[in-house]
């Protein structure tokens, strides 16, 4: 497939606002994956789709959850908006005709993160937070620290969700905060 094949691919899924995030994400994949030698073609394909479902009713997540046999977490139960990623993952590997392992997994983790990340799933992580749509307090420290170092970025990534999630009280799903004390083992 070619970009425009993703983009048609997510189309009938998502706004024009959503469309538009999946592709500045896919474009700053791309550039995050040239720079630190990941796949360019697969970054960009990954970050194209990586929201296909993210607009869906949760009561339709839910359904198709059950059909193809996804069981959730307490932790994934409690948090509806990382079911988008579990459940597009499967969605493009059962009805999408996405067989790639290393796509499914950086959609599968790219809003909890996991220790010891492939460079893929890094890339879309990291993609996802400092895409040129993307206006956050923090969101320049983390394009600054995305430019002079990926694992930098995800520690910061990582951080500011923990953090965030936190102070408001929310359940932090375990990968996240496996993915926390892995980065900050591993990015000094």
């Amino acid at each position: 497939m070619n970009p425009v094949d993703y983009q048609e691919m997510v189309r009938p899924f998502l706004s024009e606002r959503r469309l538009h995030h999946s592709e500045c994400v896919a474009k700053m994949a791309r550039h995050l994956a040239e720079r630190y030698a990941a796949d360019p073609e697969k970054a960009f394909c990954a970050g194209m789709l990586h929201d296909v479902l993210k607009e869906q009713p949760k009561e339709e997540q839910l359904k198709m959850m059950d059909e193809f046999g996804i069981i959730l977490t307490d932790e994934e139960r409690s948090a509806p908006k990382l079911w988008h990623a579990v459940l597009g993952a499967a969605y493009l590997e059962r009805r999408g005709g996405i067989s790639d392992r290393e796509i499914l997994n950086a959609i599968r983790y790219h809003t909890t993160a996991r220790a010891d990340m492939s460079l893929l799933e890094k890339v879309l992580f990291v993609a996802d937070f400092i895409s040129d749509d993307r206006e956050f307090e923090g969101v320049e420290e983390l394009r600054e620290a995305a430019e002079e170092s990926l694992e930098k970025a995800v520690l910061l990534g990582c951080a500011m969700t923990v953090q965030d999630l936190a102070e408001n009280h929310l359940t932090i799903h375990p990968d996240t905060i496996a993915a926390y004390n892995w980065s900050v083992l591993h990015a000094q």
